[in-house]
Protein backbone atom coordinates (compact mmCIF):
# COMPACT_ATOMS: atom_id res chain seq x y z
CA UNK A 1 0.00 0.00 0.00
CA UNK A 2 1.56 3.38 -1.26
CA UNK A 3 1.03 6.21 0.74
CA UNK A 4 -1.55 8.25 0.20
CA UNK A 5 -1.07 12.15 -0.54
CA UNK A 6 -3.42 15.19 -1.47
CA UNK A 7 -1.69 15.13 -5.13
CA UNK A 8 -3.45 11.18 -5.37
CA UNK A 9 -6.12 12.15 -4.24
CA UNK A 10 -6.66 14.91 -6.51
CA UNK A 11 -5.19 12.59 -9.90
CA UNK A 12 -8.27 9.62 -9.15
CA UNK A 13 -10.99 12.63 -8.40
CA UNK A 14 -9.92 15.10 -11.17
CA UNK A 15 -10.47 13.08 -13.91
CA UNK A 16 -13.83 12.07 -12.56
CA UNK A 17 -15.07 15.75 -12.16
CA UNK A 18 -14.01 16.18 -16.40
CA UNK A 19 -15.64 13.45 -17.11
CA UNK A 20 -19.09 13.85 -15.68
CA UNK A 21 -19.06 17.19 -17.00
CA UNK A 22 -19.58 16.03 -20.25
CA UNK A 23 -22.99 13.93 -19.28
CA UNK A 24 -25.57 16.96 -19.63
CA UNK A 25 -23.80 18.62 -22.29
CA UNK A 26 -24.70 15.08 -24.00
CA UNK A 27 -28.57 15.64 -23.15
CA UNK A 28 -28.27 19.29 -24.47
CA UNK A 29 -27.10 18.03 -28.06
CA UNK A 30 -29.59 15.76 -28.46
CA UNK A 31 -32.11 17.99 -27.34
CA UNK A 32 -30.62 20.83 -29.58
CA UNK A 33 -30.26 18.22 -32.61
CA UNK A 34 -33.85 16.81 -32.65
CA UNK A 35 -35.25 20.28 -31.77
CA UNK A 36 -34.20 21.14 -35.03
CA UNK A 37 -36.61 19.30 -36.81
CA UNK A 38 -38.90 22.22 -35.49
CA UNK A 39 -41.98 19.65 -34.11
CA UNK A 40 -42.59 19.27 -30.03
CA UNK A 41 -43.03 15.69 -30.38
CA UNK A 42 -39.92 14.17 -31.48
CA UNK A 43 -38.23 16.49 -28.83
CA UNK A 44 -40.54 14.92 -25.80
CA UNK A 45 -40.04 11.44 -27.48
CA UNK A 46 -36.38 11.34 -27.13
CA UNK A 47 -36.89 12.87 -23.40
CA UNK A 48 -39.48 10.46 -22.43
CA UNK A 49 -37.30 7.18 -23.89
CA UNK A 50 -34.45 8.42 -22.53
CA UNK A 51 -35.97 8.59 -19.01
CA UNK A 52 -37.58 5.24 -19.26
CA UNK A 53 -33.88 3.44 -19.96
CA UNK A 54 -32.36 5.78 -17.58
CA UNK A 55 -34.69 4.69 -15.22
CA UNK A 56 -34.01 0.98 -15.90
CA UNK A 57 -30.56 1.17 -16.13
CA UNK A 58 -30.76 2.91 -12.66
CA UNK A 59 -31.35 -0.55 -11.46
CA UNK A 60 -27.79 -1.83 -12.23
CA UNK A 61 -25.92 1.25 -10.75
CA UNK A 62 -24.86 -0.95 -8.21
CA UNK A 63 -22.38 -3.26 -10.43
CA UNK A 64 -20.37 -0.07 -10.82
CA UNK A 65 -19.96 0.26 -6.83
CA UNK A 66 -19.82 -3.20 -6.06
CA UNK A 67 -17.40 -3.88 -8.57
CA UNK A 68 -15.46 -0.66 -7.26
CA UNK A 69 -14.97 -1.80 -3.85
CA UNK A 70 -14.45 -5.36 -4.64
CA UNK A 71 -11.41 -4.67 -7.21
CA UNK A 72 -9.87 -2.09 -5.19
CA UNK A 73 -9.71 -4.59 -1.87
CA UNK A 74 -8.36 -7.48 -4.22
CA UNK A 75 -6.00 -4.19 -5.66
CA UNK A 76 -4.72 -3.66 -2.36
CA UNK A 77 -3.92 -7.57 -1.24
CA UNK A 78 -2.37 -7.63 -3.87
CA UNK A 79 -4.44 -10.26 -5.53
CA UNK A 80 -3.90 -9.93 -9.54
CA UNK A 81 -6.36 -13.00 -10.34
CA UNK A 82 -8.99 -12.03 -7.50
CA UNK A 83 -8.90 -8.38 -9.51
CA UNK A 84 -9.32 -10.12 -12.88
CA UNK A 85 -12.30 -12.20 -11.52
CA UNK A 86 -14.35 -9.25 -9.97
CA UNK A 87 -14.39 -7.75 -13.32
CA UNK A 88 -14.94 -11.18 -15.29
CA UNK A 89 -18.13 -11.83 -12.85
CA UNK A 90 -18.86 -8.17 -13.05
CA UNK A 91 -19.36 -8.25 -16.90
CA UNK A 92 -20.89 -11.89 -16.85
CA UNK A 93 -23.44 -10.23 -14.75
CA UNK A 94 -24.07 -6.88 -16.15
CA UNK A 95 -24.60 -8.65 -20.09
CA UNK A 96 -27.38 -11.01 -18.44
CA UNK A 97 -28.93 -8.08 -17.09
CA UNK A 98 -28.59 -6.51 -20.61
CA UNK A 99 -29.92 -8.88 -22.27
CA UNK A 100 -33.12 -9.70 -19.61
CA UNK A 101 -34.01 -6.00 -20.38
CA UNK A 102 -34.17 -6.68 -24.60
CA UNK A 103 -35.75 -9.90 -23.62
CA UNK A 104 -38.57 -8.00 -21.64
CA UNK A 105 -38.69 -4.93 -23.82
CA UNK A 106 -42.00 -5.53 -24.74
CA UNK A 107 -43.48 -5.49 -21.23
CA UNK A 108 -41.68 -2.81 -20.09
CA UNK A 109 -42.51 -0.27 -22.82
CA UNK A 110 -45.95 -0.78 -22.38
CA UNK A 111 -45.92 -0.93 -18.31
CA UNK A 112 -43.46 2.87 -18.94
CA UNK A 113 -46.27 4.23 -21.23
CA UNK A 114 -49.11 2.75 -18.73
CA UNK A 115 -47.25 4.59 -15.83
CA UNK A 116 -45.94 7.76 -17.86
CA UNK A 117 -48.95 8.65 -20.52
CA UNK A 118 -48.41 10.15 -23.78
CA UNK A 119 -50.06 11.77 -26.79
CA UNK A 120 -50.08 9.62 -29.81
CA UNK A 121 -47.36 11.23 -31.79
CA UNK A 122 -45.43 10.94 -28.67
CA UNK A 123 -45.49 7.96 -27.67
CA UNK A 124 -44.97 6.69 -31.58
CA UNK A 125 -41.78 8.47 -31.33
CA UNK A 126 -40.62 6.95 -28.11
CA UNK A 127 -41.53 3.04 -29.49
CA UNK A 128 -39.35 3.73 -32.37
CA UNK A 129 -36.42 5.19 -30.15
CA UNK A 130 -36.38 2.51 -27.41
CA UNK A 131 -37.18 -0.28 -29.92
CA UNK A 132 -33.39 0.86 -31.14
CA UNK A 133 -32.26 1.71 -27.79
CA UNK A 134 -32.68 -0.80 -25.97
CA UNK A 135 -30.12 -3.54 -27.84
CA UNK A 136 -27.99 -1.27 -26.24
CA UNK A 137 -28.96 -2.04 -22.87
CA UNK A 138 -25.84 -4.79 -22.60
CA UNK A 139 -23.49 -2.62 -23.30
CA UNK A 140 -24.19 -0.06 -21.37
CA UNK A 141 -24.84 -2.47 -17.64
CA UNK A 142 -21.44 -3.64 -18.66
CA UNK A 143 -19.42 -0.21 -18.93
CA UNK A 144 -20.77 0.52 -15.13
CA UNK A 145 -18.17 -2.93 -14.44
CA UNK A 146 -15.59 -1.83 -16.61
CA UNK A 147 -16.00 1.87 -15.13
CA UNK A 148 -15.98 0.69 -11.21
CA UNK A 149 -12.41 -1.38 -12.20
CA UNK A 150 -10.91 1.01 -13.64
CA UNK A 151 -12.00 3.16 -10.84
CA UNK A 152 -10.89 0.63 -8.55
CA UNK A 153 -7.07 0.60 -9.79
CA UNK A 154 -7.05 4.21 -10.21
CA UNK A 155 -6.84 4.45 -13.76
CA UNK A 156 -9.52 7.62 -13.33
CA UNK A 157 -7.85 9.20 -16.41
CA UNK A 158 -8.86 6.05 -18.82
CA UNK A 159 -12.54 6.91 -17.68
CA UNK A 160 -12.46 10.13 -18.61
CA UNK A 161 -11.18 9.17 -22.16
CA UNK A 162 -13.73 6.44 -22.38
CA UNK A 163 -16.75 8.98 -21.39
CA UNK A 164 -15.13 11.71 -24.46
CA UNK A 165 -14.78 8.95 -26.78
CA UNK A 166 -18.33 8.26 -26.71
CA UNK A 167 -19.97 11.27 -25.83
CA UNK A 168 -17.71 12.65 -28.70
CA UNK A 169 -19.21 10.06 -31.13
CA UNK A 170 -22.84 9.89 -30.05
CA UNK A 171 -23.03 13.74 -30.61
CA UNK A 172 -20.64 13.78 -33.83
CA UNK A 173 -22.96 10.93 -35.14
CA UNK A 174 -26.01 12.57 -34.23
CA UNK A 175 -25.14 15.64 -36.17
CA UNK A 176 -24.52 13.48 -38.82
CA UNK A 177 -27.77 11.30 -38.83
CA UNK A 178 -30.39 13.79 -38.03
CA UNK A 179 -29.33 17.03 -39.74
CA UNK A 180 -27.02 15.44 -42.23
CA UNK A 181 -29.15 12.47 -42.95
CA UNK A 182 -32.38 13.27 -41.63
CA UNK A 183 -33.13 10.49 -39.89
CA UNK A 184 -35.22 11.88 -37.30
CA UNK A 185 -35.55 10.11 -33.93
CA UNK A 186 -34.31 7.14 -35.11
CA UNK A 187 -31.13 9.01 -36.07
CA UNK A 188 -30.72 10.07 -32.35
CA UNK A 189 -31.47 6.46 -30.96
CA UNK A 190 -29.17 5.04 -33.51
CA UNK A 191 -25.87 7.55 -32.93
CA UNK A 192 -26.15 6.51 -29.31
CA UNK A 193 -26.45 2.80 -29.64
CA UNK A 194 -23.52 3.09 -32.15
CA UNK A 195 -21.68 4.63 -29.15
CA UNK A 196 -23.07 2.24 -26.57
CA UNK A 197 -21.04 -0.64 -28.13
CA UNK A 198 -18.03 1.70 -29.48
CA UNK A 199 -17.72 2.63 -25.54
CA UNK A 200 -17.77 -1.30 -24.36
CA UNK A 201 -15.24 -2.39 -27.13
CA UNK A 202 -12.77 0.60 -25.95
CA UNK A 203 -13.67 -0.05 -22.31
CA UNK A 204 -12.86 -3.70 -22.61
CA UNK A 205 -9.23 -2.55 -24.54
CA UNK A 206 -8.68 -0.11 -21.74
CA UNK A 207 -9.25 -3.21 -19.29
CA UNK A 208 -6.85 -5.94 -21.35
CA UNK A 209 -4.44 -6.74 -18.65
CA UNK A 210 -7.40 -8.60 -16.72
CA UNK A 211 -7.54 -10.98 -19.60
CA UNK A 212 -3.77 -11.33 -20.34
CA UNK A 213 -1.69 -14.03 -18.56
CA UNK A 214 -3.59 -13.65 -15.23
CA UNK A 215 -7.13 -14.90 -17.25
CA UNK A 216 -6.73 -18.43 -16.62
CA UNK A 217 -6.35 -18.52 -12.80
CA UNK A 218 -9.05 -16.05 -12.85
CA UNK A 219 -11.43 -17.82 -14.70
CA UNK A 220 -11.16 -20.79 -12.19
CA UNK A 221 -11.96 -18.49 -9.14
CA UNK A 222 -15.15 -16.48 -11.30
CA UNK A 223 -17.67 -19.05 -9.93
CA UNK A 224 -16.47 -19.59 -6.77
CA UNK A 225 -19.23 -19.60 -3.79
CA UNK A 226 -17.61 -16.85 -1.72
CA UNK A 227 -16.95 -14.18 -3.79
CA UNK A 228 -20.21 -14.76 -5.86
CA UNK A 229 -21.76 -14.53 -2.17
CA UNK A 230 -19.58 -11.56 -1.36
CA UNK A 231 -21.04 -9.66 -4.89
CA UNK A 232 -24.37 -10.75 -4.56
CA UNK A 233 -24.44 -9.14 -0.60
CA UNK A 234 -22.70 -5.76 -1.68
CA UNK A 235 -24.94 -5.31 -4.62
CA UNK A 236 -27.93 -6.23 -3.08
CA UNK A 237 -27.48 -3.83 0.00
CA UNK A 238 -26.49 -0.86 -2.19
CA UNK A 239 -29.50 -1.49 -4.00
CA UNK A 240 -31.67 -1.12 -1.34
CA UNK A 241 -29.87 1.63 0.13
CA UNK A 242 -30.38 3.69 -3.49
CA UNK A 243 -33.65 2.69 -4.03
CA UNK A 244 -34.62 4.35 -0.56
CA UNK A 245 -32.21 7.24 -1.53
CA UNK A 246 -34.57 7.88 -4.96
CA UNK A 247 -37.77 7.19 -2.99
CA UNK A 248 -36.35 10.39 -1.02
CA UNK A 249 -35.88 12.58 -3.67
CA UNK A 250 -38.94 11.32 -5.44
CA UNK A 251 -40.97 12.06 -2.43
CA UNK A 252 -39.29 15.52 -2.30
CA UNK A 253 -40.47 16.39 -6.41
CA UNK A 254 -44.24 14.81 -5.43
CA UNK A 255 -44.98 16.80 -2.21
CA UNK A 256 -43.13 20.28 -4.20
CA UNK A 257 -46.16 19.80 -6.01
CA UNK A 258 -48.84 20.28 -3.13
CA UNK A 259 -47.84 24.47 -2.91
CA UNK A 260 -48.92 24.71 -6.40
CA UNK A 261 -47.25 24.69 -10.39
CA UNK A 262 -44.73 27.45 -9.62
CA UNK A 263 -43.33 26.25 -6.15
CA UNK A 264 -42.88 22.84 -8.49
CA UNK A 265 -40.95 24.30 -11.58
CA UNK A 266 -38.72 26.38 -8.65
CA UNK A 267 -38.36 23.29 -7.34
CA UNK A 268 -37.02 21.65 -10.16
CA UNK A 269 -34.93 24.70 -11.14
CA UNK A 270 -32.93 24.39 -8.03
CA UNK A 271 -32.59 20.49 -7.98
CA UNK A 272 -30.26 21.38 -10.96
CA UNK A 273 -27.88 22.99 -8.51
CA UNK A 274 -28.10 19.56 -6.71
CA UNK A 275 -27.15 17.70 -9.12
CA UNK A 276 -24.06 20.35 -10.28
CA UNK A 277 -22.54 19.79 -6.58
CA UNK A 278 -23.16 15.67 -7.22
CA UNK A 279 -21.28 16.20 -10.79
CA UNK A 280 -18.58 18.07 -9.25
CA UNK A 281 -17.61 16.08 -5.79
CA UNK A 282 -18.50 12.53 -6.75
CA UNK A 283 -14.34 12.67 -7.90
CA UNK A 284 -13.46 13.32 -4.27
CA UNK A 285 -16.40 10.26 -3.41
CA UNK A 286 -14.70 8.39 -5.75
CA UNK A 287 -10.93 8.70 -4.61
CA UNK A 288 -12.42 7.46 -1.21
CA UNK A 289 -13.95 4.70 -2.24
CA UNK A 290 -10.47 3.75 -4.36
CA UNK A 291 -7.98 4.34 -1.71
CA UNK A 292 -9.97 3.13 1.30
CA UNK A 293 -11.12 -0.55 -0.84
CA UNK A 294 -7.18 -0.45 -1.32
CA UNK A 295 -6.07 0.16 2.60
CA UNK A 296 -9.03 -2.28 3.18
CA UNK A 297 -7.06 -5.40 0.88
CA UNK A 298 -3.73 -4.44 2.47
CA UNK A 299 -4.85 -4.09 6.13
CA UNK A 300 -3.11 -0.81 6.10
CA UNK A 301 -5.93 1.16 9.02
CA UNK A 302 -3.39 4.07 8.79
CA UNK A 303 -3.36 4.07 5.26
CA UNK A 304 -7.41 3.99 5.36
CA UNK A 305 -7.38 6.55 7.55
CA UNK A 306 -5.22 9.45 6.07
CA UNK A 307 -7.99 8.37 2.40
CA UNK A 308 -10.84 9.43 4.36
CA UNK A 309 -9.11 12.35 5.76
CA UNK A 310 -7.91 14.13 2.65
CA UNK A 311 -10.81 12.94 0.91
CA UNK A 312 -12.93 14.80 3.21
CA UNK A 313 -10.88 17.81 3.70
CA UNK A 314 -11.17 18.73 -0.44
CA UNK A 315 -14.73 17.51 -0.46
CA UNK A 316 -15.18 20.87 2.29
CA UNK A 317 -12.92 22.99 0.20
CA UNK A 318 -14.87 21.63 -2.80
CA UNK A 319 -18.26 22.16 -1.46
CA UNK A 320 -17.39 25.95 0.21
CA UNK A 321 -15.85 26.81 -3.23
CA UNK A 322 -19.17 25.84 -4.44
CA UNK A 323 -21.14 27.29 -2.03
CA UNK A 324 -19.05 30.37 -2.74
CA UNK A 325 -20.25 30.19 -6.64
CA UNK A 326 -24.07 29.56 -5.72
CA UNK A 327 -24.38 32.35 -3.66
CA UNK A 328 -22.48 34.76 -6.27
CA UNK A 329 -24.25 33.54 -9.23
CA UNK A 330 -27.24 32.04 -8.42
CA UNK A 331 -29.85 34.17 -9.31
CA UNK A 332 -28.45 34.95 -12.70
CA UNK A 333 -28.38 30.84 -13.14
CA UNK A 334 -32.16 31.17 -12.88
CA UNK A 335 -32.76 33.66 -14.75
CA UNK A 336 -30.93 31.37 -17.73
CA UNK A 337 -33.08 28.40 -16.62
CA UNK A 338 -36.50 29.78 -16.49
CA UNK A 339 -38.19 33.21 -18.33
CA UNK A 340 -41.01 33.12 -16.22
CA UNK A 341 -41.03 35.88 -13.43
CA UNK A 342 -43.04 33.99 -10.65
CA UNK A 343 -40.77 30.93 -11.05
CA UNK A 344 -37.47 33.18 -11.03
CA UNK A 345 -38.85 34.74 -7.95
CA UNK A 346 -39.62 32.10 -6.45
CA UNK A 347 -36.24 29.67 -6.86
CA UNK A 348 -34.82 32.93 -5.30
CA UNK A 349 -36.56 32.71 -2.37
CA UNK A 350 -35.52 29.51 -1.78
CA UNK A 351 -31.93 29.85 -2.93
CA UNK A 352 -30.34 30.04 0.22
CA UNK A 353 -30.67 26.14 0.74
CA UNK A 354 -28.91 25.01 -2.49
CA UNK A 355 -26.27 27.51 -1.36
CA UNK A 356 -26.02 25.56 1.91
CA UNK A 357 -26.48 22.00 0.31
CA UNK A 358 -22.95 21.68 -0.57
CA UNK A 359 -21.35 22.33 2.71
CA UNK A 360 -24.31 20.40 4.28
CA UNK A 361 -24.11 17.34 2.44
CA UNK A 362 -20.52 16.30 1.84
CA UNK A 363 -20.05 14.67 4.94
CA UNK A 364 -22.54 12.04 3.81
CA UNK A 365 -21.29 11.74 0.04
CA UNK A 366 -17.68 11.15 1.55
CA UNK A 367 -18.56 8.75 4.03
CA UNK A 368 -20.94 6.41 1.10
CA UNK A 369 -17.44 6.49 -1.20
CA UNK A 370 -15.56 5.04 2.78
CA UNK A 371 -18.26 2.61 3.03
CA UNK A 372 -18.05 1.30 -0.58
CA UNK A 373 -14.55 0.84 -0.76
CA UNK A 374 -14.70 -1.04 2.43
CA UNK A 375 -17.91 -2.84 1.49
CA UNK A 376 -19.51 -2.00 4.36
CA UNK A 377 -22.96 -1.93 3.09
CA UNK A 378 -24.68 -3.43 5.29
CA UNK A 379 -24.04 -0.58 7.76
CA UNK A 380 -24.79 1.59 4.56
CA UNK A 381 -28.29 0.33 4.19
CA UNK A 382 -28.49 0.45 7.79
CA UNK A 383 -27.90 4.18 7.81
CA UNK A 384 -29.73 4.96 5.02
CA UNK A 385 -32.80 2.82 6.60
CA UNK A 386 -32.56 5.19 9.97
CA UNK A 387 -31.89 8.47 7.75
CA UNK A 388 -35.13 7.53 5.82
CA UNK A 389 -37.38 7.45 9.16
CA UNK A 390 -35.86 10.66 9.85
CA UNK A 391 -36.39 12.27 6.95
CA UNK A 392 -40.16 11.61 7.09
CA UNK A 393 -40.74 12.85 10.83
CA UNK A 394 -39.14 16.00 9.50
CA UNK A 395 -41.47 16.01 6.20
CA UNK A 396 -44.55 15.63 9.00
CA UNK A 397 -43.19 17.94 11.84
CA UNK A 398 -41.84 20.91 9.16
CA UNK A 399 -44.03 21.10 5.91
CA UNK A 400 -47.45 21.76 7.17
CA UNK A 401 -45.65 24.59 9.40
CA UNK A 402 -42.98 25.89 7.17
CA UNK A 403 -44.35 24.58 3.58
CA UNK A 404 -41.21 24.50 1.40
CA UNK A 405 -39.16 25.74 3.69
CA UNK A 406 -39.98 22.81 5.70
CA UNK A 407 -39.91 20.56 2.71
CA UNK A 408 -36.39 21.87 1.98
CA UNK A 409 -34.75 21.43 5.65
CA UNK A 410 -36.27 18.08 5.72
CA UNK A 411 -33.96 16.86 2.18
CA UNK A 412 -31.26 18.93 4.72
CA UNK A 413 -31.59 17.26 7.58
CA UNK A 414 -31.95 13.30 5.55
CA UNK A 415 -27.83 14.18 4.38
CA UNK A 416 -27.24 15.38 8.05
CA UNK A 417 -28.55 11.89 9.25
CA UNK A 418 -26.21 9.60 6.76
CA UNK A 419 -23.09 11.49 7.79
CA UNK A 420 -24.31 11.17 11.30
CA UNK A 421 -24.99 7.41 10.73
CA UNK A 422 -22.39 6.59 8.86
CA UNK A 423 -20.02 8.64 11.44
CA UNK A 424 -20.86 5.78 14.28
CA UNK A 425 -20.26 2.74 12.01
CA UNK A 426 -16.65 4.22 11.56
CA UNK A 427 -15.10 1.94 14.43
CA UNK A 428 -16.54 -0.77 13.22
CA UNK A 429 -15.04 -0.18 9.74
CA UNK A 430 -11.70 0.45 11.40
CA UNK A 431 -11.92 -2.82 13.47
CA UNK A 432 -12.52 -4.70 10.37
CA UNK A 433 -9.77 -3.55 8.88
CA UNK A 434 -7.81 -4.14 11.56
CA UNK A 435 -8.85 -7.83 12.15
Amino acid sequence: MTTITHARVLRIAAPIVLSNATIPLLGAVDTAVIGQIGQAAPMGAVGLGAVILTTLYWIFGFLRMSTSGLAAQAHGAGDLPERAAVLLRALMIGGSAGLILVLLQWPLTEAAFKVAPASDAVEGYARSYLGIRIWGAPATIMLYALTGWLIALERTRLVLILQLWQNGLNVALNLWFVLGLHWGVPGVATATLIAEWSGLALGLWLTRDAFGPVLAAAWARVFQAAPLRAMFTASRDIMGRSVMLQLSFTSFVFLGAWFGDVTLAANQVLLQFLELTAYALDGIAFAAETLVGQAVGARALAEARRAGMISMQWGFAGAVLLAGIFALTGPAIISLMTTAPDVQAEARQFLPWLIAAPVIGIASWIYDGIFIGALMTREMLRAMLISVVVYIVALALLVPTLGNHGLWASLMILNITRALTLRRAMPALERRIAA
